[in-house]
């Protein structure tokens, strides 16, 4: 199963500090895990909001350091396309996993898979026992989507005032956290389906 799903900057942002990155989208599946935890069960939904969030800006932080790391590495240049070039984007989009050990930031050791798309970073914590060939191609179809309908690549970016169409490819391409083994023919009725939600 899928644990979370969140869309978070990559690059550096004026407004950050180094080494910080912001949260543009998050979606979490599942029981919330402080609700089972003895430690903390004592914690009222706002503490458990703040829990939760935190968690996820562990990740998106680790993630960040990830793909810095990733970069760095490889030497290749960062080139930025513009909008209408969103297919070239993914195509070039570094990727990779990091493995979440326990304890840092969620009980259960878990693995987060991320792409990272100029200065946007695309990522799905998964269950280590999870298909990891199986999440990479549904977070390249999810990212792909959020790419052309949200126009991601260019200035004045639509995902915060828009999360309800993110909300929408989840639960058709994500849903419940599941992920979904696609046969051709399911594949394109479900593409045809979530094209004719996000024309609307």
């Amino acid at each position: 199963m899928v644990r979370c799903f969140l869309i978070h900057t990559v690059c550096p942002v004026s407004a950050l500090g180094s080494g910080e990155s912001r949260v543009l989208y998050s979606r979490v599946f599942g029981p919330d895990e402080s609700v089972w935890s003895d430690q903390d069960r004592g914690l009222s939904p706002e503490e458990r909001r703040l829990l939760q969030k935190e968690k996820i800006t562990a990740v998106a932080r680790q993630v960040r350091s990830a793909v810095s790391l990733y970069r760095e590495a490889s030497g290749r240049l960062l080139v930025e396309t513009v909008p209408g070039e969103e297919a070239l984007a993914l195509q070039e989009a570094d990727g990779g996993v990091v493995r979440l050990r326990a304890g840092d930031p969620f009980s259960e050791e878990m693995s987060a898979l991320w792409l990272g798309v100029q200065s946007l970073g695309f990522t799905l914590v998964c269950e280590p026992h999870e298909n990891l060939l199986l999440a990479e191609g549904t977070l390249r179809n999810l990212t792909r989507h959020c790419l052309e309908t949200l126009h991601m690549l260019g200035q004045g970016s639509e995902v915060l005032l828009r999360s309800n169409r993110v909300d929408a490819l989840l639960s058709r391409l994500l849903p419940h956290g599941q992920l979904l083994f696609l046969n051709h023919r399911f594949a394109q009725s479900l593409e045809k389906e979530v094209t004719a939600y996000l024309a609307k």
